[in-house]
């Protein structure tokens, strides 16, 4: 018997946002003030204050074809907590706002609420506030995060020097491959009654697409050894894009080994099956949610010991420009192929 459907018109605006955030109980000392008010009040003594926000669009950033509403709620939050990560700093509140067309139910937006929960409960994150709107575009996400450093522990993207060592974590290019995977299963499945694709063996792309994670235990590592990053930013648009950004803001120039690039075997084996060249899927595919940073030369050794980063190249002086260096020794130039939010028509 089919489960009974509430339509969100019969509670109201106010109704649905004391609905929806009754299970976020407060976390930290510095939200002293959370939903119910017209603005969030949060304490940070001699912290520093981050602030970030992400915009997501049905049809432009997920397709709830395949997209599962709780991961999409779970990915959408996530994605805000990286940038946070990615300051080194710790994120501690968001705000969700979102645009809901008619054709969504009470269950299906607290479908997506649970998984923002599971994200909050997990990176002990509080929500604090938000915002909700009818919308004739399909369903429109918006999370602003609110994080936290000590004084001076803040990184920018901004302190890469010369001879620095360029790293990373984890490994690049399973996100993008897990989209390619299901957008085929989409395909091939399209008007077939009683579908099922063929995900074996293929788990770990479609978990890194459908649910990243922050790298928390990255920040967290680095500092444990005693390594302040002098840049760093998070893996959203692609490898080759990320590096044109810390290049940009820090005046400099880099080169990154194809040969280093980690890739999974999940990976490379997907790339092979769809004809596709798997250190292009590194350098451009984006949403792998890895922290992509810089370390003075004389961090080598310590960088060398930490499980779960790889040391991929260097940074030159500015006039070098950025680009990678083939396995045949060859220099190609970086280009930012990622994630276009203004594609031209």
């Amino acid at each position: 018997m089919e489960e009974k459907q509430t339509e969100i018109s019969t509670l109201g605006e106010f109704g649905l946002i004391d609905r929806l955030t009754k299970d976020f109980p407060l976390k930290n000392e510095s939200s002293k003030l959370g939903v119910g008010d017209d603005a969030a009040v949060m304490d940070f003594g001699d912290k520093e204050a981050l602030v970030t926000t992400d915009l997501l669009l049905e049809g432009i950033h997920f397709d709830l074809r395949y997209v599962p509403l709780k991961h999409l709620g779970y990915k959408a939050a996530i994605v805000n907590f990286s940038d946070i990560y990615a300051m080194g700093g710790q994120p501690k509140q968001i705000t969700v706002s979102l645009g809901i067309s008619s054709r969504f139910t009470l269950e299906h937006i607290e479908t997506l609420y649970s998984g923002i929960r599971l994200a909050c409960e997990i990176y002990g994150v509080d929500l604090v506030g938000g915002d909700t709107s009818a919308s004739t575009t399909g369903l429109v996400i918006s999370i602003t995060c609110l994080g936290e450093a000590a004084k001076g522990e803040v990184v920018k993207r901004s302190g890469a020097k010369e001879t620095d060592l360029l790293c990373v974590s984890g490994d690049l290019g399973a996100a993008y491959m897990g989209l390619q995977l299901l957008e085929r299963e989409n395909r091939v499945g399209e008007g077939k009654k009683d579908f099922q694709p063929d995900f074996a063996g293929k788990e770990y792309i479609l978990e890194r697409q459908l649910k990243p994670e922050a790298r928390k235990d990255i920040v967290a590592m680095l500092k444990e050894n005693g390594i302040k990053p002098t840049s760093m930013i998070d893996v959203s648009d692609g490898l080759s894009s990320e590096v044109l950004h810390l290049c940009k803001a820090s005046g400099v120039g880099a080169r990154v080994y194809e040969e280093r690039i980690p890739i999974d075997y999940q990976t490379a084996s997907m790339a092979e099956e769809l004809n596709m060249n798997v250190v292009m899927a590194a350098m451009n595919g984006g949403e792998d949610y890895e922290l992509l940073f810089t370390v003075p030369l004389s961090d080598h050794e310590k960088i060398g010991k930490l499980k779960g980063v790889s040391m991929i190249g260097y940074i030159t002086k500015p006039e070098l420009g950025a680009a990678m260096l083939s396995r045949d020794g060859n220099e190609i130039p970086l280009k930012a192929q990622g994630w276009n939010a203004f594609p031209q028509d």
